[in-house]
């Protein structure tokens, strides 16, 4: 599937929706992807204005479909959630991806890595975050001056853009909504539900229990001709 655009010479440029790649390189890569795009899709599901895909093209320059990059969870603020093929820029009120996500794989050389920061700096990204999983590594740039600086330290460190929290030590690495609950998967969602499912039961349980006690003693008392209403 491709999506087109009709030049004023009559010659279509192609602008591919996908490189034929699969989207992860292993399934560690991939849980990290699906984490982070899922609840940050959750999270700003209720806000029309905020769009937020995984590994999408993004297609920065018109004309030119050789200049991309598809992040492994990137967040626009200011454009309307939707189905697209791929992100082209020049159709979204040219506003750039605010905020970009790539996790890390052994089959990603430093090369690669080295030239996504510098695509990500050129076209406008204001946070990039780089996490390996192997290897429990975070990475961090914030946009200062026109540049994608650093961000050191980054353990604890709050998106000024997104308000998550990043808990990263020596042994791993946890995510945080602004509303401090921890990132999810469908599974912890699933279990999460279940648990819930179950206290809601238990609770009715005890509160049936409750009503059956009050009513045997209402009983009782009518036996011995004290009228309970009226206590």
């Amino acid at each position: 599937m491709v999506s087109q655009l009709q030049t004023s010479d009559q010659q279509d440029i192609v602008y591919p929706d996908s490189d034929g790649q699969p989207r992860a390189d292993n399934t560690r890569q991939f849980r990290w992807i699906v984490l982070i795009q899922q609840n940050l899709e959750a999270w700003y599901a209720d806000d029309p204005t905020v769009f937020v895909a995984g590994d999408l093209f993004w297609y920065p320059v018109e004309g030119d479909p050789k200049i991309r990059q598809a992040p492994d969870a990137m967040v626009v603020f200011g454009r309307p959630k939707g189905e697209r093929g791929s992100y082209q820029q020049w159709r979204e009120d040219h506003i750039a991806p605010q905020v970009v996500f790539e996790i890390r794989s052994p089959g990603n050389s430093q090369t690669e890595l080295d030239k996504k920061l510098i695509f990500y700096e050129r076209f406008g990204v204001e946070e990039y975050y780089l996490y390996d999983p192997d290897h429990n590594d975070l990475s961090g740039w914030l946009r200062q001056d026109e540049r994608l600086s650093p961000i050191d330290p980054i353990a604890n460190w709050v998106s000024p853009r997104l308000e998550i929290r990043f808990d990263w030590s020596d042994y791993d690495l946890q995510l945080y909504l602004p509303n401090g609950v921890s990132f999810t998967t469908l599974e912890q969602e699933r279990q999460r539900a279940d648990q819930e499912r179950q206290r809601a039961d238990q609770e009715r349980q005890r509160a049936d229990s409750a009503e059956q006690r009050a009513a045997r003693l209402a009983e009782q008392l009518r036996a011995l001709g004290v009228d309970p209403d009226q206590m």
